[in-house]
């Protein structure tokens, strides 16, 4: 997710609060806040499948390959 589409969601919310989106810029911030929530679990995903967890016996257990990588 780039600055501009972060400026833009932010842009549409304050609108919204002040006085009221149209049908489009309804549905471009939907599209868009989509757009961002995607952005979020990809990364969070990213980040989980780096940790890995000691287990009482010593192993190392790698969470991504404990539960599956899935696709970003």
């Amino acid at each position: 997710m780039n600055q501009e589409k972060l400026a833009r969601i932010n842009e549409l919310a304050r609108k919204s609060k002040a006085e009221g989106l149209t049908a489009a810029e309804r549905e471009e911030q939907n599209l868009l806040r989509r757009e961002y929530i995607e952005a979020v679990r990809r990364n969070l995903r990213s980040q989980l499948d780096q940790i890995d967890v000691v287990e009482k016996d010593g192993s190392i257990q790698n969470l991504g390959e404990k539960y599956g990588k899935k696709g970003n």
